[in-house]
């Protein structure tokens, strides 16, 4: 096992990941912008470094004073957990070239599954359904056209790489396809620097279903089942469980075996998620895969009891994975609530500033992840996500009366935060019924 971990991010997954380290005994370094010098992930930490300016690229992008922390610390490892570097390929290679083992999948697998065309080509090999769709970037929007009549609209034009709702655009028809596909390569250029597009099918009113997966470097791949994460603004989810209210037994074992066959197609190892859009017949198609560990993984952490932290960092260091598929047992319901420095009533715009009063709910089956605490200041420059609130209960209707008494519970001061649209969303009669797609916002929460 390491003796020291550097963790390249920030807030909660950076203290999640240092609670993991804790608990095996790994020192842990922590990295800082300027803005983040008293951030509470810098003060758990065992040693801290600060990396940089406030913006992203000087500080939490910076590949250089990233590895310079690493080295001046003598840190074996780093562990990127999402977002900002998690899934950047030439990351990974530069920790592969310095001797420092980096924390995920081998760069390479990285590089095939960040790469949308790429990752479908290895998905239909595999034999795992995808949406019908190009297999290659589109080049001009007469071939958009062409491919998109063929398919029948609506269509998704969607960038070959990235992420996160970026460079994705819903076309309902000719005269859109035209300005929408280059907004499309304008965003996914400016976000991932390749204009490059594909255009598939679009699965109208989907649910967002996802599998989580564990591999090691000894060929051993298992499933920790699904999660729901239907409910989302702009491709960003605020609430995820799991399971599905929509999947029974014997569509769960096709959805677990469809995902370690993706996994397996690629040689994946770590933590890893396969992401399906589902339609309203329960057909599933493959969506992508995210090589990192996901926000939403703490609902499946509930729900199994597995430590997914825990087995990155193991299977990291070259151990065998803990678990087995046949001892998995998935016990009971859990939900997870994003809670954003946001206004819900606001097209969940950021409110940073600094927390005033910090009061969290205690009891049987409540999780709360978070990097802030009272007094912590809320800066512009990150993802305005400051808790995540997870319930776990026996069964579903229990899951959402604890989490509506865990959120009612809170108190957070200084900020506008996302508890209202939260406790809003868990009482609709929609959601409560689990009768939930992607439009759920749109169609039964446009006023919040």
């Amino acid at each position: 096992m390491f003796d020291k971990v550097l963790v390249a991010n920030r807030g909660e997954i950076a203290c999640r990941i240092f609670q993991a380290c804790r608990e095996l005994n790994i020192a842990t370094v922590a990295v800082h912008s300027e803005a983040d010098e008293d951030a509470l992930h810098v003060r758990l930490a065992d040693e801290a470094v600060c990396i940089g300016p406030p913006q992203p690229r000087d500080s939490y992008l910076n590949f250089a004073n990233i590895i310079s922390a690493a080295k001046l610390t003598n840190a074996q490892a780093i562990h990127p957990g999402y977002g900002f570097l998690s899934e950047v390929t030439s990351f990974a290679e530069i920790c592969e070239a310095s001797d420092i083992v980096f924390i995920g999948p081998p760069s390479h697998v990285i590089a095939r599954m960040g790469n949308k065309s790429e990752a479908r080509r290895a998905m239909q090999a595999a034999g795992v359904p995808i949406i019908p769709g190009t297999q290659t970037p589109v080049g001009n929007v007469r071939e958009a056209r062409d491919i998109a009549e063929e398919l029948g609209y609506p269509v998704m034009v969607k960038a070959a790489l990235g992420g996160g709702g970026r460079g994705i655009r819903e076309i309902s028809n000719s005269e859109e396809l035209g300005p929408l596909l280059e907004q499309a390569r304008s965003e996914a250029r400016a976000a991932f620097g390749s204009g490059e597009v594909y255009v598939e099918k679009c699965i109208v009113n989907p649910r967002h279903i996802e599998v989580q997966v564990l591999g090691d470097s000894h060929g051993n791949i298992v499933h920790l089942g699904e999660r729901d994460c239907s409910i989302q603004y702009r491709k960003q989810k605020l609430i995820e469980e799991a399971p599905s209210p929509a999947v029974n037994k014997s569509l769960r074992r096709k959805l677990g075996e469809t995902a370690v066959k993706a996994a397996q197609a690629v040689g994946y190892v770590g933590a890893g998620t396969v992401e399906f859009l589902m339609d309203q017949r329960g057909r599933f198609f493959f969506l992508e895969m995210n090589t990192r560990v996901q926000v939403e993984h703490p609902v499946t952490e509930m729900l199994t009891g597995v430590d997914i932290v825990r087995e990155q960092l193991r299977v990291a260091a070259g151990e065998k994975l803990g678990c087995e598929q046949g001892s998995i047992w998935f016990n009971g319901h859990a939900i997870e609530c994003r809670i954003l420095a946001a206004d819900g009533a606001d097209g969940f715009r950021p409110s940073p500033g600094r927390i005033e009063e910090w009061a969290m709910p205690v009891g049987p089956g409540i999780r709360i992840d978070s990097g802030v605490s009272a007094g912590s200041e809320i800066p512009s420059y990150y993802d305005p996500m400051i808790a995540k609130v997870i319930c776990w209960a026996e069964d579903r209707p229990s899951a959402i009366a604890r989490m509506q008494a865990a959120l009612a519970g809170m108190k957070i001061e200084g900020v506008k935060t996302t508890i209202p649209f939260h406790l809003r969303a868990l009482d609709d009669p929609a959601f409560r019924s689990g009768e939930i797609d992607t439009s759920f916002i749109e169609q039964r929460m446009s006023s919040s």
